[in-house]
């Protein structure tokens, strides 16, 4: 067992204060403080100390896969972690954005590398050959768009917007009410020519101020759309927000995001986990690369984007069921009443986080406090692993 020393992403959308809290440490200067990583992604691996010096954990693993990760993990991987945990903290909407399946990821690297496009440079869309089907569970209530709306819904919506530019759009969703043609209206607004483009914005804003002061069943997402505006005044994506799915996770529910779901986070805190990868195609709401061709090919308009709830299978223990091999998410509750509590997982590579409380990590003859904002990491070898304590954690192991 390693406590881990993890990377914080200071990307422009995150809170200044959440992640912060969460570690116990102070943010003077109010910089924004995003994500915190814990994996061993190349990117920002994490760090633990082995023979007296720190090393990141994406070399500890290579060095002896087989012992870190076990034999199925290490051949079933190709000797890598297969997921990648975070605590996400947003105070402004995400960029509008998907991710690729595996083969879809490993073409996309593939020809990337091929053009010699440099991997930290700003048009780089594939930054490594993985795809990133994501579950997020919020820690407090979590806005998001997730997913795109039934066609006559999409058409709905636009309608009570009344903007004379958007009529043909609403008329094709109308005329023709299936997924892919709400799929075509995503694609016909991220397309929309740009010495019309201000204009529209401004209109759908404007309308969307007006009704979100009055009774709607869309009135969240017209609301949403406002508070966007202030961050990305202009910006296109806060058209197509409105073909997307509206919804706030609460506390302990789970939103699952497999490849080719179009999604963006609005604001919250939550626990995210993720195949290893940091592959991101995006289109709207963000100061970062846009490749729309990449987004409309990639978009799958039928994916289904589920808010979950965990499934007690265990004393203590809650697991969100996600349908993909790299990870899978558990909750886990500790407390001095019941514990010690056996940690799952035997003879996986797991990474364990403190979201709340402090409990003691005993496996053998070492233990490891693990206190609010700490995580350490399990390697395949530590087995019989009990947590005693008051404590709530999630634990990332790979998935089936």
């Amino acid at each position: 067992m390693d406590l881990l020393r993890n990377t914080v992403q200071p990307y422009a959308w995150g809170s200044p204060t959440a992640i912060p809290q969460l570690l116990g440490v102070d943010n003077p200067e109010g910089t924004p403080q995003a994500e915190l990583w814990m994996g061993a992604h190349p990117t920002a691996p994490s760090r633990l100390t082995r023979s007296g010096r720190e090393v990141p954990l994406d070399q500890v693993i290579a060095a002896a896969p087989e012992l870190e990760l076990g034999e199925a993990t290490a051949e079933r991987f190709n000797g890598r972690l297969p997921f990648l945990l975070k605590v996400l903290a947003a105070r402004k909407a995400l960029s509008i954005q998907l991710h690729p399946d595996r083969p879809q990821a490993e073409a996309g690297f593939a020809a990337e590398e091929a053009r010699g496009v440099p991997r930290n440079a700003r048009e780089r869309v594939y930054v490594d050959d993985w795809p990133k089907p994501e579950v997020l569970c919020a820690l407090t209530p979590f806005e998001v768009l997730a997913g795109l709306r039934p066609a006559a819904q999409a058409a709905e919506i636009l309608d009570l917007v009344d903007v004379a530019a958007l009529a043909a759009v609403t008329d094709d969703l109308r005329s023709d009410p299936k997924p892919a043609t709400v799929a075509r209206a995503l694609a016909a607004l991220l397309s929309w020519q740009e010495a019309e483009r201000a204009a529209l914005v401004a209109d759908v804003v404007n309308a969307a101020g007006r009704l979100a002061a009055g009774p709607s069943e869309f009135r969240a997402a017209y609301e949403a759309v406002g508070r966007m505006a202030q961050d990305h005044p202009g910006d296109i994506g806060l058209v197509c927000s409105l073909l997307m799915n509206h919804a706030v996770v609460q506390p302990g529910q789970a939103l699952f995001m497999g490849a080719g779901g179009i999604h963006a986070y609005i604001r919250g805190t939550g626990v995210e986990l993720m195949a290893n990868s940091d592959n991101v195609i995006r289109a709207g709401l963000t100061p970062k690369h846009i490749d729309v061709p990449e987004l409309v090919r990639v978009l799958d308009p039928e994916v289904a984007v589920p808010i979950l709830t965990a499934r007690q299978v265990g004393a203590g223990i809650e697991e969100f069921e996600t349908p993909v091999p790299e990870f899978r998410l558990r909750r886990l509750t500790v407390d001095s009443a019941t514990s010690p509590l056996a940690v799952p997982g035997d003879g996986l590579p797991r990474i364990l986080l403190c979201v709340e409380g402090a409990a003691m990590a005993t496996s053998g003859d070492q233990t490891l406090e693990l206190r609010r904002g700490q995580s350490c990491y399990l390697s395949a070898a530590d087995v019989h692993v009990t947590l005693t304590g008051d404590a709530t954690l999630f634990l990332a192991s790979p998935g089936e």
